[in-house]
């Protein structure tokens, strides 16, 4: 059995029946019967989890006279993520401006968990930044096709009639490609980022790794927001009205 977090061993111990029982009723045969929910998967849960205590948090104190240091903090990263879709998209951007926060504040909820003792970020595993990546792609892709209709397809053929044919396979391998470029780019950094830090806290456990930390939190900061602006730049492409 790998070696499971507390939240893990809880989960599995709380649900390793019933999640077993589905896996092999879509014919999936857990590695691990008893333990079939991996660590990557409790700390998402978790993540989930927490942001929807906070949204319910900051919904429930929302004030227009009296808006609270958490309100602000919320006001001041939607109003960031909202000039630039304006900036990038341009305009009817407002309707993508609440995926792309929700976006962001998962990945960097993820990213952060692992500085806490008992925890790991689970964007440090391949499968859960291919899991926003995917999710990213099936969202742009979903609004371009919601904008245009079936003349989005004109996206793939090129500005060239005649060059369709040549143009689809290349557009179809270049829209898969940033699959593998996001998740790549946010699986590598994170990896590294508390490898780096693992190290340092056992061989240094005092003093030095505090560089460390502080490091990683710029890490997570930065590949949150390139995430989240690369996504932004492929929802510009997708609803774009020049075809």
């Amino acid at each position: 059995m790998p070696e499971q977090l507390w939240f893990t061993a809880l989960l599995n111990r709380l649900f390793a029946g019933p999640v077993t029982a589905f896996l092999r009723a879509i014919h999936i045969e857990p590695h691990h019967p008893a333990a079939p929910i991996p660590n990557s998967l409790a700390m998402e849960i978790l993540v989930f989890i927490f942001l929807l205590i906070l949204f319910f948090a900051v919904r429930s104190r929302l004030s227009v006279d009296r808006p609270g240091a958490l309100q602000h903090m919320f006001e001041g990263v939607e109003g960031f993520v909202q000039n630039q879709s304006n900036e990038i998209i341009g305009r009817h951007s407002e309707a993508y401006t609440s995926f792309l926060v929700a976006l962001g504040c998962f990945i960097l909820s993820c990213n952060l968990i692992g500085l806490i003792p008992g925890f790991e970020s689970p964007t440090a595993v391949p499968i859960v930044p291919l899991g926003c990546a995917l999710c990213a792609f099936i969202y742009y892709q979903g609004q371009g096709f919601k904008h245009a209709g079936i003349g989005y397809l004109k996206h793939f053929a090129g500005p060239i009639w005649w060059l369709a044919w040549l143009m689809l396979p290349i557009e179809i391998i270049s829209h898969l490609a940033r699959v593998l470029s996001l998740t790549i780019r946010l699986f590598a950094n994170m990896f590294a980022g508390d490898m780096v830090t693992l190290v340092f806290f056992s061989l240094v456990p005092l003093g030095v790794p505090i560089i460390f930390i502080g490091l990683h939190i710029g890490v997570s900061l930065l590949q949150t927001y390139i995430f989240v602006l690369l996504t932004t730049v492929y929802l510009q492409g997708a609803v774009s009205e020049e075809y």
